[in-house]
């Protein structure tokens, strides 16, 4: 196949995953998903699984209970019968079934004490099969360059091995609930000190933050106060799943900079989370890339 076809032919497949991130909710119509792809009935199974290593019945499974363990997980307003009719389930008890069989923990189980070693290792064979099947175009994007103003933070800084955050975050949730900062009037950051493939578990750290200029008083959550500085960045909107945020970083460091004349500024990589999955279907969630420069 030309460079051409192949684009063409992943551009398909592309839609579909689109689709199926955006009907979680809903049946989603074999039909439907292979008029999407512009492939036959007779052959859009056998094509969905030997580009993505899983099967299309599968794939909607396991991404349906991904938003549901992050729903249960961060989202504790949320009941869980809710959540299983959401995920397509008729009734609490399918639903707590096939949790349980696929992430080994019952709904309610995983709620009060999430196990995340062995729900990455569920869920990240998956990204990566996606970000191989299905890479980033390789064409421009845009970045823009903004003076960034001064932004005092509430921070929960997180030490220790990356597949254990979601404690973190629901630690952060928790604090930010107690002291009246829900996002949409406070905005999210992340401060990315590492690359989590470069350094080990242990020596990881991410900041979770939250915009205000309120006093942090003693608390045990270890919430701390802090700044980020302001100065010139480079910012790049990345629209999608977490799974590919690292593209979109690597674009910025390996052929936006580069090409920009531009120098990275003495402050970390950092984030602004503009919209959430699991409140957003995952293609629809929104960060703002940040990289400091002089």
């Amino acid at each position: 196949m030309s460079p051409r076809s192949i684009d063409t032919y992943r551009a398909r497949f592309e839609r579909v995953l689109d689709y199926i991130d955006a009907h979680l909710a809903e049946d989603l119509d074999l039909a439907r998903l292979g008029d999407l792809a512009a492939c036959s009935k007779y052959h859009f199974l056998r094509q969905f699984s030997e580009l993505f290593g899983v099967g299309v019945y599968k794939y909607v499974q396991l991404n349906r209970l991904k938003r549901a363990s992050q729903q249960l997980a961060f989202r504790l307003d949320l009941p869980v019968i809710e959540i299983a009719l959401d995920s397509g389930y008729d009734s609490p008890e399918s639903f707590a079934r096939a949790f349980k069989k696929n992430l080994g923990q019952t709904p309610t189980e995983f709620r009060k004490q999430p196990q995340w070693t062995p729900w990455h290792a569920i869920y990240q064979p998956l990204a990566q099969l996606r970000n191989a099947s299905m890479p980033t175009p390789a064409h421009p994007r845009h970045v823009q360059l903004i003076d960034f103003q001064e932004t005092p933070v509430a921070v929960l800084e997180h030490r220790g091995d990356p597949n254990l955050i979601g404690d973190s975050i629901r630690n952060f949730i928790a604090w930010r609930k107690q002291n009246h900062l829900p996002p949409a009037r406070h905005a999210t950051y992340n401060i990315l000190y590492d690359d989590p493939y470069e350094v080990e578990p242990q020596d990881y750290r991410f900041d979770l933050c939250v915009a205000t200029t309120q006093d942090i008083a003693e608390n045990p959550f270890g919430i701390v106060k802090k700044t980020i500085p302001a100065g010139r960045c480079a910012v790049l909107r990345h629209v999608g799943s977490d799974d590919t945020l690292p593209q979109s970083v690597t674009y910025l460091y390996a052929e936006w900079l580069p090409q920009s004349g531009e120098e990275p500024r003495d402050f970390p990589l950092y984030l602004q989370r503009v919209r959430f999955f699991p409140d957003v279907p995952e293609n629809e969630a929104i960060v703002d890339i940040f990289l400091p420069i002089e």
